[in-house]
């Protein structure tokens, strides 16, 4: 379990293809103490990943193809930025709102308004997750956690304006977002948790 909280940015060193899955490593600075023991899990773009290896200064995961085809990961390139949070221990505050590390789909951003304050973005969800998303609701893209600023239904897509301030933007690779660029997605869990308890035929019922 995670909270959308970024704790650090990494950058990716290299990409591995091996049979039937990939190794990215990524830096960061005392990588070693970040992680602290392989098996660790971390939220890698908003995706739950385990440490496989670690340096002094290296982290690598194993990622499955299933993983690569249903999230941005596949999208990395050697020198991309990387967003990461370590998971939640028993008693540590909850900043942000709770996050699976479960991608739901990937999303494109729309476009970007770069204004004094910070930057509107509009960001495309796929139709299927719109009736999870609501005005003032919580969203995690690339695993940050963002407040849902408004709603816009079209015919293929549901637009969403999020409100980025300049802290976030120079802490997370938001800074290097642009129009066009794929995001990870996942939803708050509670709406799925909601629909679910009031459908009984989902359920089998």
């Amino acid at each position: 379990m995670f909270t959308g909280l970024v704790e650090q940015v990494g950058r990716i060193q290299s990409i591995e293809e091996r049979a039937g899955y990939k190794v990215l490593t990524l830096t960061i600075p005392e990588a070693d103490v970040y992680a602290e023991k392989l098996g660790d899990s971390i939220a890698v773009n908003g995706c739950c990943l385990t440490v496989t290896r670690r340096s002094e200064t290296t982290m690598s995961f194993d990622v499955s193809h299933e993983t690569l085809s249903k999230t941005s990961l596949s999208q990395l390139k050697t020198a991309s930025l990387v967003n990461l949070e370590r998971a939640l221990r028993a008693g540590d505050r909850l900043g942000g709102h709770m996050v699976a590390g479960h991608v739901d789909a990937v999303a494109t951003v729309r476009s970007i308004d770069q204004l004094p304050g910070g930057w509107n973005i509009w960001v495309a969800l796929p139709l299927d997750l719109a009736r999870y998303v609501i005005p003032k609701g919580s969203i995690a893209l690339d695993g940050i956690s963002l407040t849902v600023n408004e709603v816009k239904d079209e015919a293929k897509a549901s637009l969403i304006r999020l409100t980025l301030i300049p802290a976030t933007i120079e802490n997370t690779n938001v800074q290097t977002w642009a129009p066009g660029i794929l995001v990870n997605v996942e939803v708050d869990m509670v709406g799925k948790y909601i629909e679910r308890m009031a459908l009984p035929h989902l359920s089998g019922k």
